[in-house]
């Protein structure tokens, strides 16, 4: 059986390994990632188009300073992409999210498994717990990146509000501003409840060696006719 510093330690550990699955949920399942303002002009019409979207849902509205606008709509992020770069990339950030909750989960497996026994020399006991909250850091980062490279540099919205306002060529957009949201920066408390997990375990593991270290001492500094007796 483990003993009560173990238990505590790898407990605290299980809680942020948790805690990171189910903030990587919220995030999936929320649509406020970022919200764009595409500034749009034409013969007919002045204003702006506001679309707020997260990985699979969003919705857009017109603020129109003249002319006649559409109702609000609701889209699938998906479903309103061509085959193109923005869709390609957009669907590889949902993969590395999902790559990243599965990692979640197995390091919280991982933690709660070496609360209650000594797996410690294999990959089920420490090891295992480093790869998998650091793949579901590495992953999660790698989403946060990726996704702000989509809309900077594919022109992720800008793509989104020609398909949903077809009237609205790319010659009539005149600048777009870009504002992330909650769930966007959510994906930073991923990281970091990763780091803690990981931080948690090297605690446990030092302060293990050192407590070896001191029961060795006492061995090492013995008179030799002792030890011999």
């Amino acid at each position: 059986m483990p003993t009560t510093t173990k238990t505590l330690m790898f407990l605290s550990s299980f809680f942020t390994s948790f805690g990171a699955f189910v903030v990587i949920c919220v995030i999936l399942g929320t649509a406020g990632w970022v919200s764009s303002t595409i500034a749009v002009s034409d013969n007919f019409s002045n204003g702006s188009i506001i679309i707020t979207y997260g990985l699979f849902r969003g919705q857009s509205t017109q603020q129109l300073t003249h002319g006649l606008g559409d109702s609000d709509k609701d889209f699938e992020v998906l479903a309103r992409l061509d085959d193109s770069a923005p869709k390609t990339l957009h669907s590889v950030v949902i993969l590395s999210l999902v790559l990243s909750l599965c990692a979640a989960l197995l390091s919280a497996g991982f933690t709660f498994y070496n609360s209650v026994s000594n797996p410690y020399q294999t990959f089920l006991g420490p090891l295992g717990v480093y790869t998998w909250s650091g793949l579901s850091g590495s992953f999660a980062f790698l989403a946060l990146v990726l996704f702000v490279g989509n809309v900077q540099a594919n022109r992720l919205s800008e793509v989104l509000a020609q398909s949903l306002y077809p009237r609205y060529p790319p010659a009539t957009q005149r600048g777009t501003a870009h504002s992330y949201g909650s769930s966007f920066w959510l994906l930073l408390l991923v990281l970091l409840l990763s780091i803690v997990t990981a931080v948690i375990i090297g605690f446990f593991q030092r302060a293990r060696r050192r407590r070896r270290q001191e029961q060795r001492k006492p061995v090492e500094q013995a008179p030799r006719d002792g030890i011999l007796f």
